[in-house]
C-alpha cells in the first residue's frame, strides 16, 4: 500500500488556538534599530573560530561551538546569542517576549517569539559577522567531567554554519570541521556521564509533519544522527552547570522535572518487550534508552513511548521555591541555551552572569521572574497542544482516503476489561488507540475505522476485517 502526501492547510489550527504568527509593523521596526546594550563590556574573542551546528535551513541560531584538547582534558567553548543586548526592559519587544513565551512551531510557519529581525538577522550567530554572544567556557577532564566553568559577555564571530545531515556524512567519511572534531570523543564522554547520573534522555526521532515543497505534507520519521545526541550532550552541560551555579547562590530560574513513578516505568517495560526488545528487570530504563536504535519505527516508538516517564515538568524561581531536580538530566537544571526560542533562557542567563562577575542580579530580572516563569508554564502547554493538533490533523488527512483498509501495527499495551489497546502502526508512523484488546507484544493486523479531518480523530478496531 502507497499512502501519498495530502495538501495541508494549518492556519486553522493557528487560528483556533489564538498563535500569532505575526508582528504588528512597530515591533518589527523596533527590532530592526535595536542594538546591543552591552557592547563596553564584551571580551572580543572573534578569534575562536566557533560554528553553528543546526537542521538544515536554519536561520534563527542560538549557539555557536568549539572544542580543543588541554593537556588533560579538554576545553568547550560555547556562545550563545545574548538575547538580552537587543531587548530594553519596559519595551515592547520585552513585553511581547512575555506574551509570547517561546516560538512555536506549525509545520508551514513559526510563530516567533522574536521578530525575524532580531531571531534571523542581528541576534541570530550567522557565519562571518560580529555577534555579540553570551560565552561559556568548560574545563574538563579526561572523563568529561567538569572541573570549572564561565560565563562572561563577549563578541564572537562564527566561522561556518553547518547543519546536521552534512555534518554526519562528515564523521562516517572521517573528516569532520576541525572546531568540531572533538565533538564525538566530548559527547560519548558526557553520555556515559550522564548513566552515572542515573538519566533518562530520550534522543527522540520526531514524528514530523514534512513540508514537499509542493503544497502537500506527509508523516515522516525524523532521523536522529549520533551528531546530534553529541550535540545535544553540550547543551545539557551548559543547563547543568547553570543549575548547580543557581543553586548554589540560592538564585535562579531552574527547570525541573518529577521522578518517573513505579507504576510508569512497569508500564513502559511492558511496552517495550511488546515492541520486541529484551530489557531485563535489572537494567537501568536510561542504560536502555541510549542502546536502543532510535533511527527506526521502533526506537521512534520505544522513545516517544518513554516520554510517559517524564511528565511534570515545571520551572521555579529559588526566591520562592526549593531547589528541585531535573528527574531527567540527574541534577539540577536551568535553560540558556536557546534564548531565541525561549523567554526563560534570556532570564536565566542574567543571573548566570552577574553570578559569575560577582554582582547583584538585575532588577529587571528579579521583578519579573514569575511573570516569565507563568508565560512558560502558559506557552509549554499551549506549544504542546499546537503540536498535537497539526499531526492529528495530518494523520487523519493522509488516512482519510484509506478508511476500511487494514494495517499492521504492533501491539503496545492492550487492556481487556476497557476493550482498548496502544498501538503502533509503522506507516504512516502514527501511535494510535484501538478498539478491541489483541495480545501485547503481537504483531497484528487493524482495520482503519475512522478518519475525521473536522475532528482530527483517527480510530483503529481489532480484529480487523
Amino acid at each position: 500500500m502507497k499512502l501519498y502526501a495530502a495538501p495541508l492547510n494549518f492556519r486553522g489550527i493557528a487560528e483556533e488556538f489564538d498563535v500569532p504568527t505575526e508582528f504588528p509593523p512597530e515591533l518589527r521596526a523596533d527590532a530592526g534599530a535595536a542594538g546591543d546594550r552591552f557592547g563596553a563590556v564584551r571580551r572580543d574573542a572573534r578569534d575562536v573560530p566557533l560554528v553553528t551546528l543546526d537542521p538544515v535551513g536554519s536561520m534563527d541560531l542560538d549557539q555557536a561551538l568549539y572544542l580543543e584538547r588541554r593537556a588533560r582534558g579538554y576545553r568547550v567553548l560555547y556562545a550563545i546569542a545574548d538575547v538580552a543586548a537587543f531587548i530594553e526592559p519596559g519595551s515592547r519587544l520585552e513585553a511581547e517576549s512575555l506574551r509570547r513565551g517561546q516560538t512555536i512551531y506549525l509545520p508551514d510557519e513559526p510563530a516567533r517569539l522574536h521578530p525575524a529581525e532580531l531571531s534571523e538577522d542581528s541576534a541570530s550567530l550567522l557565519p562571518d559577522v560580529d555577534r555579540p554572544a553570551v560565552l561559556w567556557t568548560f574545563d574538563l577532564d579526561d572523563a568529561g567531567e567538569v572541573e570549572k566553568f564561565h560565563v562572561e559577555r563577549a563578541l564572537v564571530r562564527s566561522h561556518a554554519r553547518l547543519n546536521y545531515e552534512d555534518v554526519h556524512a562528515d564523521y562516517l567519511a572521517g573528516g569532520m570541521h576541525p572546531s568540531l572534531a572533538l565533538l564525538p570523543e566530548v559527547g560519548q564522554l558526557r553520555e556515559v556521564s550522564a548513566l552515572r547520573r542515573h538519566a533518562i534522555n530520550l534522543r527522540l526521532p520526531a514524528q514530523r509533519v514534512r513540508d514537499l515543497g509542493d503544497g502537500t505534507y506527509e508523516l515522516t520519521v525524523e532521523p536522529r544522527h549520533e551528531v546530534m545526541d553529541w550535540n545535544s550532550e553540550i547543551s545539557l552541560l551548559t543547563g547543568m552547570c547553570a543549575g548547580s551555579l543557581m543553586v548554589e547562590h540560592g538564585a535562579g530560574l531552574l527547570r525541573t522535572l518529577r521522578p518517573a513513578t513505579p507504576e510508569s516505568e512497569d508500564t513502559f517495560r511492558a511496552e517495550a518487550r511488546a515492541l520486541g526488545y529484551e530489557l531485563s528487570d535489572d537494567l537501568e530504563i536510561g542504560e536502555f534508552l541510549q542502546l536502543a536504535d532510535a533511527t527506526d519505527a521502533r526506537g521512534m516508538a520505544v522513545m516517544r513511548e518513554a516520554q510517559k516517564l517524564l511528565r511534570g515538568s515545571g520551572y521555579v524561581s529559588l526566591a520562592d521555591g526549593e531547589a528541585e531536580v531535573h528527574a531527567g538530566i540527574g541534577g539540577h537544571y536551568a535553560h540558556v541555551t536557546a534564548p531565541l526560542r525561549r523567554l526563560v533562557d534570556r532570564f536565566a542567563t542574567e543571573y548566570c552572569l552577574a553570578i559569575c562577575a560577582g554582582q547583584d542580579i538585575p532588577a529587571w530580572v528579579t521583578e519579573r521572574a514569575g511573570d516569565v516563569i507563568e508565560s512558560m508554564q502558559r506557552t509549554s502547554q499551549l506549544a504542546g497542544t499546537v503540536d498535537r493538533a497539526c499531526l492529528d490533523l495530518t494523520e487523519a488527512t493522509v488516512l482519510a482516503p484509506w478508511v476500511g483498509h487494514n494495517f499492521d501495527a504492533v501491539i503496545l499495551t492492550s487492556d481487556a476489561e476497557r476493550d482498548q489497546a496502544r498501538i503502533f502502526v509503522p506507516r504512516p508512523p502514527v501511535l494510535a488507540n484501538a478498539l478491541g484488546h489483541p495480545e501485547q507484544g503481537t504483531t497484528t493486523s487493524v482495520s482503519l475505522v475512522r478518519a475525521d479531518v473536522g475532528t482530527r480523530d483517527v480510530a483503529f478496531a481489532w480484529p480487523a476485517d
